[in-house]
């Protein structure tokens, strides 16, 4: 297929590497010039797409997604269809599909998890919208998607792929937030030599085994007490939302709600944990705290 990406950063810059070696062909477009893209303004990415247009955004969530959907919706036409790719908040959705569909505009929002992994092992990718919209844009997905069945799914109408992400990253801020909790009690405990040691150990043939405990063993190669990183984790929003979409459905998260207050914590003081979840974060998504 022929498609337009507006934003080639970290998660941006992997994605149309991984489309274009699937025989996609990609117009890419970023507001930096070292940023490899192929034309230096949105008309004129607009200008060589092929009618009906897909456009797949993946710019920052708020103030940049908005001013790209604003600037889209003078320059498609009727029948093109946005695809927003960023950690934009679910609630924004609706309000962008309503603004795009008043010029015939389609729109999907799509939750992308993969990190800086993505260009080789493939994007998780959760999608929010029409089944005939899902199904205009499937062979993108299904390149951008890791090999076998999994990896691939229409969670629900606009609005709902960026909730499942948003719910995927409360998940994942609880499981960092254990097995860093874990690392520091071994850490302080005189009955383990090696914590690191301990927790790659747990790699093969336990429950907890995940891509997490990999990273984390990717981390801990070279410097096994993780000194080197600082004890601080950024929030980057999608926990803050899910406790409170959550609070408003009756939904008890103590898990979710314990991780990311430990996180906004760590800016005044942090330990071992946040080490572990620091290294973490810099080893799926190139995040690194200063």
């Amino acid at each position: 297929m022929q498609l337009g990406v507006i934003g080639l950063g970290r998660m941006g810059g992997n994605m149309v590497k991984r489309l274009r070696e699937g025989g996609h062909e990609v117009i890419g477009f970023d507001l930096s010039p070292e940023s490899g893209r192929d034309v230096d303004s949105l008309e004129n990415l607009v200008a060589q797409l092929p009618t009906p247009r897909i456009v797949w955004v993946m710019v920052p969530a708020g103030a940049p997604t908005d001013s790209t959907i604003d600037a889209l919706s003078e320059l498609l036409d009727e029948g093109d269809m946005v695809i927003d790719g960023g950690n934009t908040r679910y609630i924004d959705d609706h309000r962008h599909a309503d603004q795009l569909s008043e010029r015939g505009i389609h729109f999907m929002d799509v939750g992308v998890s993969g990190g800086v992994w993505g260009a080789e092992r493939g994007y998780a990718l959760m999608a929010g919208g029409g089944q005939e919209d899902y199904d205009r844009a499937l062979p993108i997905f299904e390149t951008l998607k890791p090999e076998g069945e999994d990896g691939l799914v229409l969670a629900g109408p606009v609005g709902g792929g960026h909730f499942a992400k948003m719910v995927h990253n409360g998940i994942e801020y609880g499981m960092m937030q254990a097995f860093g909790e874990g690392f520091e009690t071994m850490m302080r405990s005189d009955l383990i030599h090696d914590p690191a040691a301990v927790m790659t150990s747990w790699r093969q043939g336990s429950v907890v085994q995940s891509w997490l405990l990999d990273l984390f063993a990717r981390a801990a190669q070279d410097d096994p007490s993780l000194q080197s990183m600082p004890p601080v984790a950024n929030e980057s929003g999608e926990a803050k939302w899910m406790v409170e979409a959550a609070l408003e459905l009756g939904v008890p998260t103590p898990t979710t709600a314990s991780a990311l207050w430990a996180r906004q914590t760590s800016r005044g003081a942090g330990g071992d944990t946040l080490r572990v979840v620091s290294s973490l974060r810099a080893q799926f998504g190139g995040h690194v705290t200063q």
